[in-house]
């Protein structure tokens, strides 16, 4: 597998105590999260908490929505009104272990069918870097709906 090296343009740092049922937060304070596993899991499902599922797929649908975006301009189309939905699961892998899964529902109401397949699959391809550090590593799915 090759290596990629990058030119970091900002570097974000989290720094997490007590793993799932703990406390995470940026060293800039601009995210500051309880955690608590969820009663599915096991947990005690506290109000107020939430997981490294729901920051993950907050993440990852906000990096979509933005590479979306920058591959909506390279082919010169129309993707204002565009919506992302990231839903993270996770559970038990094959072989060991818990892995993640991920189901991507986008809309994209100012392209046809054709135009919105190909700026998603560009997105995800070419652009999206959660989609580059997850590639080959997680299930991944998408829906795609136009107008």
């Amino acid at each position: 597998m090759a290596a990629y090296t990058i030119k970091p343009l900002v570097t974000a740092t989290a720094i997490s105590t007590g793993g799932r049922n703990g406390h995470s937060e940026t060293t800039d304070q601009s995210v500051s999260v309880n955690l608590s596993v969820r009663k599915e899991m096991g947990g005690a499902d506290l109000p107020g908490t939430t997981t490294p599922e729901h920051l993950f797929a907050a993440g990852y649908a906000a990096c979509f929505g933005g590479a979306l975006e920058v591959a909506a301009r390279m082919h010169r189309k129309d993707v204002s009104g565009a919506v992302v939905r990231c839903a993270t699961s996770v559970g038990p892998r094959e072989g060991g272990g818990f892995g993640i899964a991920v189901q991507m529902h986008i809309q994209l109401p100012k392209l046809s069918a054709e135009e919105a397949q190909l700026v998603v699959q560009e997105t995800h391809e070419k652009i999206c870097p959660y989609s580059h550090a997850t590639r080959g590593n997680i299930e991944i799915t998408f829906e795609i709906e136009t107008a």
